[in-house]
């Protein structure tokens, strides 16, 4: 919640049967604590109200600059970044060329920010290439684009065109806006629980949702490291940009990791992986009894095999228990040969599975050996993730 907290969002809102989505984009800045201020085209107001967008933004809405003279300086050099959701090809044409004919593109050129755009149209007019030839000149010099995505268009056809939604657009600002200590990095990632058969139909598990690791992979991402998330079966949405790789078994998140831990400089094992299965999985339905004996035996320790390894990139691990036992978090880090491990009581309130905050203790080594403790107080899992990866990128300096 608190990355937009205080920043200035200029958004430009064109002519598109998409603008209706630009509402809930706006409600969603504000929930972030972002100002934000509005620029309609006359083409946008055929398909959302001035008044619907003032009530969602709080503040008045601007698209004559013979109205509010100078609005097309003073708007763009206060703003921290420029979105156009949605952005036609007609705005995208007059941006590459540097046509400036009304508040809109005129604010445009006066801005020397960071822009981002949200294409919307018919998908025949997406891959027109007079379009193509725009948007690739856009990108080519530093505009960032979201989507469009494909699906079923306003014309009733099926195609490439659809405006992004709000979560990614969202998702594609924070990015604008956080700096990319993480470029060049390649950060693996798991998440999730893992699931070990009994028989076809039942398994043993846990409580994990995965949502610690899933956020990890998306604040790496956004930070600018190239991310390959290792997920356990969970029903959560990846993260836009993140290679997935999905797994059942403790066995197969294992080999998912030995594949991808040559091609990674850090790794973070936020999976809650099964410590034990079953011995021998039965190959048909076990019958209904009164009781019955099962025999588990250990999952291999990703974590413990993974810091044995000669040629080993930077690793984190997770500690779940249930009370303050910080010291068996610091009898892993060493025991386990990695570099960092986040401990949490997941029996504390806000804190540990399926849960969207969480309450950590992150426990490193500094050059000399010495442990040292970071405690955090309960906050977004988003937010724990940024304090790790500070900690990961703090650490890595000093190697």
């Amino acid at each position: 919640m608190g990355l937009l907290k205080g920043s200035s969002i200029l958004l430009g809102i064109t002519g598109s049967v998409a603008a209706y989505k630009s509402i809930e984009l706006i409600k969603r800045l504000r929930e972030e604590e972002a100002c934000v201020k509005v620029i309609m085209t006359e083409a946008s107001k055929n398909f959302i109200t001035p008044l619907s967008v003032e009530l969602a933004s709080g503040d008045s809405v601007y698209s004559d600059m013979f109205r509010s003279p100078l609005s097309h300086v003073s708007l763009p050099a206060n703003a921290d970044l420029f979105v156009i959701a949605p952005a036609t090809a007609n705005i995208i044409g007059k941006y590459a060329n540097g046509i400036a004919d009304d508040l809109l593109s005129t604010a445009l050129m006066a801005f020397n920010g960071k822009v981002l755009i949200a294409p919307a149209m018919n998908w025949r007019m997406y891959e027109n290439p007079a379009f193509q030839k725009n948007l690739h000149y856009l990108e080519s010099i530093g505009v960032k684009t979201i989507g469009p995505e494909k699906g079923s268009l306003a014309c009733g056809e099926e195609g490439i065109g659809r405006m992004a939604d709000a979560d990614k657009i969202i998702d594609s600002i924070k990015a604008s806006l956080t700096a990319q200590d993480l470029a060049g990095e390649s950060v693996l990632v798991t998440a999730g629980p893992t699931r070990e058969y009994i028989d076809p139909i039942r398994y043993i598990s846990n409580r994990s949702s995965g949502k610690m690791g899933y956020a990890i992979a998306r604040v790496a991402k956004r930070r600018g490291a190239d991310v390959t998330l290792i997920s356990g079966p969970v029903s959560i949405k990846p993260p836009d940009g993140v290679d997935i790789i999905n797994v059942d078994t403790s066995d197969e998140m294992y080999k998912a990791v030995m594949n991808n831990i040559n091609m990674s400089s850090i790794f973070i094992m936020s999976a809650a992986v099964a410590d034990f299965r079953a011995a021998g999985m039965k190959a048909e339905k076990i019958e209904k009894k009164e009781g019955f004996s099962l025999n588990l035996t250990k999952t291999t320790d990703i974590l413990e095999e993974t810091g044995r390894l000669e040629k080993r990139p930077f690793i984190v691990g997770f500690s779940a228990e249930t009370g303050y036992r910080v010291d068996r978090a610091k009898g892993k880090l060493v025991a386990k040969n990695i570099d960092m491990i986040v401990f949490n009581d997941v029996a504390k309130e806000g804190s540990g599975f399926d849960t969207d905050t969480n309450e950590v203790t992150i426990i490193s080594r500094d050059k000399s050996g010495k442990i040292q403790e970071l405690p955090l107080q309960v906050m977004s899992k988003e937010d724990v993730a940024s304090a790790i990866l500070d900690r990961v990128a703090e650490a890595k300096k000093g190697c």
